[in-house]
């Protein structure tokens, strides 16, 4: 998962060189925490939030054939 957030991410931003995941397994499933440049922020939310609501979902999509469950948090 960590890989294709990772693309996904760079692709968006002006700074990919600023773009960070960490991945940490919990009993929930897996936590990716996101970190982009402060000026890149707007672009990973997106208006309404729709973006990083596609992002989740790509990502749903993506672990449901390891059925395993994720999350993605955005830090600043």
């Amino acid at each position: 998962m960590k890989p294709l957030l990772e693309f996904l991410a760079k692709s968006l931003v002006e700074q990919p060189e600023a773009v960070s995941v960490q991945e940490e397994s919990g009993t929930d499933g897996l936590l990716l925490k996101l970190k982009v440049a402060n000026e890149d922020l707007g672009r990973i939310i997106g208006q309404k939030g729709q973006t990083v609501k596609a992002l989740r979902q790509l990502l749903t999509a993506a672990a449901a054939k390891t059925k395993t469950r994720v999350s993605l948090v955005v830090q600043e």
